[in-house]
């Protein structure tokens, strides 16, 4: 499973051609699915979410844990694998992403790419800092914590 730290922002073409950054772009390429998966916003952000395989993979046997017929499966399932999309690497190191996903996200000329660890976001670079001012004031209000294996870091 990839490691997605950073952010980058990168140029999206007229066909929605974008860069993948090649820091992420050198470790996806020793997974089996050479690219990426996203998927729109599950919290409704206008952000795309994604990940490499491996981490979808494992998601979807995490959604063992509910009944196949259960509204909560299904749910889930409608929420991030039927919107999913898996978009390769061109030759270049670019993904084509799709205009219904562009639109979605508000994305015209500019991705900004968000490492959130073991997933990442694609925003509109000014709605990401819009995002990212919010979420630090929220972080100074509520002073949240994370916690380390083996003590503090």
């Amino acid at each position: 499973m990839s490691l997605f730290l950073s952010t980058y922002v990168n140029k999206v073409d007229r066909k929605g051609r974008v860069s993948v950054p090649a820091s992420w772009r050198a470790r996806l390429s020793a997974e089996s699915f050479q690219g990426i998966i996203v998927y729109p916003s599950v919290h409704g952000l206008p952000c795309l979410e994604g990940m490499d395989m491996r981490a979808i993979e494992n998601m979807a046997e995490n959604m063992d844990q509910f009944d196949v017929f259960s509204t909560e499966q299904d749910d889930r399932a409608n929420l991030i694998f039927a919107q999913s999309r898996e978009l390769p690497f061109d030759p270049e190191g670019r993904v084509v992403l799709p205009a219904d996903l562009l639109e979605q996200a508000g994305i015209s000329t500019q991705a900004a790419f968000v490492g959130l660890a073991k997933r990442f976001q694609i925003w509109e670079p000014e709605a990401h800092k819009a995002m990212l001012a919010d979420v630090r004031a929220r972080a100074t209000r509520e002073r949240p914590t994370v916690p380390v294996k083996g003590g503090a870091a």
